[in-house]
């Protein structure tokens, strides 16, 4: 992995590491300083990439889910490894919120920018029938 081509995107880091550990496939609260436990045992990982495939997963929803229910969180080989504060559940449930106004915000644009595109192209019909009816400009 030390030449740029074999180097890991953070998503494939983050697929490698779901693979390992199965804290990171049940999507559970983790470990504070889980970053530095995995760049101790995974030297092999840039520091960079994996840090990137960390917040990659703790800042998704099922994690956010997750931690908002959570009273525990977890080290790598699944241990109990500290407590999730009334806080950090407060914050994750924020989280999940922010997360589904912004995808419904995401979908309601897609969806006028389609209502858009139609009557753009229902126009263009419309101006090219009245422009085959009436023979275009005969001057």
């Amino acid at each position: 992995m030390n030449s740029p081509a074999a180097t890991p995107s953070p998503r494939e880091l983050l697929k490698l590491i779901c693979e390992r550990y199965p804290v990171f496939r049940a999507w559970q609260p983790l470990a504070i300083g889980v970053d530095k436990q995995l760049i101790a045992l995974h030297p092999e990982f840039p520091v960079k990439a994996l840090k990137t495939a960390l917040l990659i997963h703790t800042r998704s929803l099922p994690y956010y889910r997750n931690m908002a229910k959570a009273t525990q969180r977890f080290a790598l080989d699944g241990s109990i490894a500290g407590e999730v504060t009334d806080q950090q559940r407060k914050y994750a449930s924020e989280q999940i919120g922010e997360i589904q106004r912004k995808r419904a915000e995401a979908r309601r644009a897609a969806e006028e920018a389609e209502k858009a595109r139609k009557a753009e192209e229902l126009r263009q019909q419309k101006l090219q029938l009245l422009v085959s009816k009436f023979g275009g400009d005969k001057t």
